[in-house]
C-alpha cells in the first residue's frame, strides 16, 4: 500500500505502552488520562473504543474508505469528518496500531494527505485499582497549504474536542 500519511513519527502515540516516552521535535505533544468508570464497564467501553465512539459521541461521522468494514484494524482506512456549523471539515486517517489486551485496549490513527493537521492521535483505556481510564494521546503539528495558516483555529477546535472526547465514555 503506498503511504500517503503525511507526518513522519508513524507509531509515535506508543498504544501498547503505559509510559509514553516520545518527545519529537517540532510536534506538539498531547496527553490527558481520566477516570471513565469502574472495572465491571470493560467490556463496553472496549467496544464503545475500537468502534469508534470517543469520535461520533463527540460529534464526528466516521467514514470506512475502500468497501472497508467499519473495525478498527491497522491499515484500515477512514474519512473522520466534523460539522462545525454550516461548514463540514474532511479528516482522512489510517489505523496504525491497535491494542487489545486484558488490561489496555486501544489504537491510533495517523493523518493522510488532505488533513487538516499532521500526525497522531489515540485513544486507549486501561485498569487500575477496579477502575478503568481513558488516555489521549496526540503528535500534531500544521498541515499544509491552507491548513497552515489556517492551524491557530485549528488548534483552538482541537482543545474543544479534545474535551468532549474526554467525557465521551462518561455515559
Amino acid at each position: 500500500m503506498a503511504s500517503d500519511l503525511n507526518y513522519d513519527v508513524v507509531g509515535g502515540t506508543q498504544v501498547a505502552s503505559p509510559l509514553w516516552s516520545a518527545r519529537p521535535v517540532g510536534y506538539r505533544r498531547h496527553e490527558r488520562t481520566v477516570d471513565v468508570g469502574s472495572d465491571d464497564r470493560w467490556e463496553s467501553l472496549s467496544e464503545a473504543v475500537l468502534g469508534w465512539a470517543v469520535k461520533t459521541r463527540s460529534g464526528f461521522a466516521v467514514k470506512p474508505q475502500n468497501g472497508e468494514s467499519p473495525a478498527v484494524r491497522p491499515g484500515a482506512e477512514f474519512v473522520l469528518v466534523a460539522h462545525l456549523g454550516v461548514a463540514s471539515v474532511v479528516e482522512p486517517v489510517r489505523v496504525i496500531e491497535v491494542v487489545t489486551t486484558d488490561g489496555r485496549c486501544g489504537f491510533s490513527y495517523g493523518t493522510r494527505s488532505g488533513h487538516p493537521v499532521r500526525g497522531e492521535e489515540a485513544f486507549v483505556i486501561h485498569r487500575s485499582a477496579g477502575r478503568v481510564f481513558l488516555t489521549l494521546r496526540s503528535l500534531t503539528r500544521a498541515g499544509d497549504g491552507f491548513w497552515r495558516a489556517a492551524y491557530p483555529a485549528a488548534l483552538v477546535a482541537q482543545r474543544w474536542y479534545r474535551w468532549r472526547y474526554l467525557r465521551a465514555l462518561r455515559r
